[in-house]
């Protein structure tokens, strides 16, 4: 069997996105991936070699720098604070009484939960929003 050099464009590109899928980086793998699905189409057209390579790493290059920088400009949240991975942030509950130190024992999903206070002025009574998880603490301000 004589494979094309289209074809094997076309399994470099799949070994990237298996190995996207079995490391997980942060999608950098498979924006090389897409440099090399543009060779591949290059080739398919009939470019020469040195145009397949130039495309392969000006599109895989241009999509990781894009990445990159896209990265840098919307840093994610740490999964403590962030409400896409801890369905608890916004959530409200009711503290009947605080301690000293500013943290409190509540039910929460019919659990017992620590509760730190991390608004601004003193604690009190009564309604709160879930802020951020640390462990078996939850985060919480006035609401």
């Amino acid at each position: 069997m004589d494979w094309s050099v289209a074809t094997w464009w076309w399994v470099i590109c799949g070994g990237l996105v298996a190995a996207e899928l079995a490391s997980g980086t942060t999608f950098y793998l498979l924006m090389l991936a897409l440099g090399a699905a543009a060779a591949a189409l290059m080739a398919h057209a009939g470019g020469p070699f040195w145009l397949q390579l130039g495309v392969a790493a000006g599109v895989g290059g241009g999509a990781v720098t894009w990445w990159h920088l896209r990265l840098r400009r919307h840093p994610r949240a740490p999964a403590g604070e962030n409400p896409n991975v801890n369905l608890d942030i916004g959530q409200s509950l009711d503290v009947a009484l605080w301690r000293a130190d500013g943290t409190a024992e509540v039910r929460y999903r019919g659990a017992a939960w620590q509760a730190r206070f991390v608004g601004a002025g003193v604690p009190h009574s009564g309604r709160h929003v879930i802020r951020a998880v640390e462990g078996s603490c939850l985060l919480v301000d006035a609401a």
